[in-house]
Formats: C-alpha cells, structure tokens, sequence
C-alpha cells in the first residue's frame, strides 16, 4: 500500500489547532523572558539569523549544565523566540538554557543549517568551556541528531568529542520521504542531496554518545517511525538510543513537557546535562 508522504508529514493540516498553539508559545515565551536573565543575540556568524540567546537559572551560576534547544519549523520558518517558554523546566532545575537561531530555506539549504549549528556549537564551547546536552523539535530534532553524528574532528576549534549526548523531539532523520511533498517547496532537495543531509543514513558516529528520539503518540505513523527507526539503527549498532513515545503528545504539544519541571522529559535532560558538566 502507498503512503500519502503529504498527509503524514504536513504537521499544520495534521493539527489544525496550531493556530491557536503556535501564538500561545510566542505569549508564553513573552512572559518568561521578562522575567529572566537573559543574554540575547550573541553573534556566531555574520547574517542576522546566526544569533543565540542564554537563559540563565534564578541563581547565576558559571558552570551551570547546558542545554541547547534547536527550534523546528521545517528548516524554512519561525525563530527561537517563540520557543523560551520550553526553556521553564530546565531552569527550574539550575540549568542555563542556550537559544540559536539559523538561516532558513531558500535562502540556503539544509546542508547550510546543519553547518550554521556546527559553527554555533564550536562558538558556544568556546565561549563558555562547557559541552551541552543538545535538544530540539522537528527540524530542530534532526539537527540534534545531525549534531550527535558530526565528526567533530574534522571541524576547527571543537574537540573531538564536542557533542555527547542529545534529545531530538518528534526529528525527520531521513528527508527522503519529504522529496514528493509540498514541504520541500522550500528546501529543494532531491534524491541525490537528500542522502547527505539525513542523519538517519550517515556513517555511525561515535560509540560514546547517548541518543534520545522521542515522539509524540499520536503523531502520524511516519513520525513515530522515523524516530523509532533511527534509535533502532544506532541501538543494534552498539550505541546507546533510545526511542521513547510520549502518551497523547502531538507534533505540536510534545514540547509542552519541557515546560514541566516535574516532566521525565524535563527530568531526563536535566539528569543528562548535570552528567555532561561533571
């Protein structure tokens, strides 16, 4: 049997709501940088877009663990300041929470995001000294994984083993299935490019990382597929993945559990960032 790939993977007619979701991350998001500490717009590149933010805990603490969080929006829309809000439960935990945005298709292609959070990553550790436990949600999900499976000896600056460990919620791993649908309007891949931006089908990396795939319940069939597929293949492989399926979440409210001091979500990351400061 066919796949409708449009119907499975075009989010906003999947979850009409995000009309009313979407402006309450931005209010949300409002609310809570007015009362926090935050550094904004700290340079990593020279277009507007390579920017990044750090969300400080109540209490200032110079080796505070790190968490990155990598927007989605299908490498071709929104910003990081709609998502602060998922920045409330690591915070809570004594967390320092770091924001980057990244240029969009067309502008670039996705080969392009991929090495914008490279250079964001090297310019954090050097920055601050520290390795972070990397997230993000749908492409901002594979970009975490994409950042797990870079080989970070071969990029100036980084240590080789800069990025350990990361959570991607509800991640595209292998863009293949997006080639037929409207979604790659924007991107303009094919089946010739496609291959090198799909982490899913990359060499494996190291054996040392930890990798979190986690995805909505009642997303569609091919979400939650793409996740367990790319936990499974690292997994029979000897590294440490993991699929985990988050009950009644949708491709939507799955980051509503960042939000959640008391989320396992929440709680797994903070655990998995306190390990990468140590």
């Amino acid at each position: 049997m066919s796949i409708d790939y449009e119907a499975e993977y075009n989010n906003s007619r999947r979850v009409p709501e995000v009309v009313t979701i979407a402006p309450a991350w931005t209010e949300r998001s409002k609310a809570l940088r007015a009362r926090s500490v935050v550094e904004a717009d700290i340079p990593y590149g020279p277009h507007p877009r390579q920017r990044y933010d750090i969300v400080h805990p109540a209490t200032p603490n110079d080796r505070a663990p790190l968490v990155v969080f990598i927007h989605g929006g299908y490498w071709q829309s929104r910003n990081r300041d709609e998502f602060l809000f998922t920045a409330t439960g690591c915070l809570a935990h004594g967390c320092a929470y770091v924001m980057p945005s990244y240029r969009l298709c067309p502008e670039v292609k996705v080969a392009d995001i991929i090495e914008d959070m490279r250079a964001f990553l090297v310019a954090l550790y050097q920055r601050t000294g520290r390795r972070a436990v990397v997230t993000g949600h749908s492409a901002g999900g594979h970009l975490t994984a994409a950042m797990l499976a870079t080989d970070w000896s071969k990029i100036a600056g980084a240590p080789h083993d800069l990025v350990r460990t990361g959570y991607a919620l509800s991640g595209v791993f292998d863009l293949a299935p997006l080639l037929t649908t409207s979604i790659n309007g924007k991107l303009g891949e094919t089946a010739e490019t496609s291959p090198a931006v799909s982490p899913y089908v990359w060499p494996l990396p190291r054996k040392d990382v930890w990798l979190t795939a986690a995805v909505g319940g009642v997303e569609s069939p091919e979400f939650i597929r793409q996740s367990v597929d790319m936990a499974g293949r690292w997994s029979a492989a000897g590294i440490a993945a993991e699929a985990v399926i988050i009950p009644a979440a949708n491709h939507f409210t799955i980051i509503d559990d960042l939000a959640r001091p008391d989320s396992a979500m929440t709680r797994r990351i903070v655990d998995l960032a306190r390990r990468e400061a140590t």
